[in-house]
């Protein structure tokens, strides 16, 4: 499994709806592509969260960035971690 970091921006509908009632829908829609939430961190300036993920590869991350982006209004920018900080040693 691959590590990727999905940095999120609310639009102003989403932030209205938010609540820990959607956490459960955001890790189904994770587990169903293929993929696992590892964290969730609550930031602030240009992004809004930063969720770190695992999945098999590119395609199931891209998919689960969309069906996310359609379920809850938060648009993605997600990364592929290449190269953990524990290989610079």
């Amino acid at each position: 499994m691959a590590t990727f970091i999905m940095a999120g921006k609310y639009s102003a509908d989403s932030v209205k709806q938010i609540s820990v009632d959607r956490i459960p829908k955001a890790n189904q829609i994770v587990q169903q592509c293929g993929g696992s939430i590892i964290s969730t961190y609550a930031t602030m300036g240009k992004t809004d969260i930063l969720v770190i993920t695992e999945f098999p590869g590119i395609a199931e991350a891209m998919k689960a960035s969309v069906d996310l982006n359609k379920a809850m209004g938060i648009s993605f920018a997600t990364h592929c971690s290449s190269a953990s900080h524990r290989g610079f040693r």
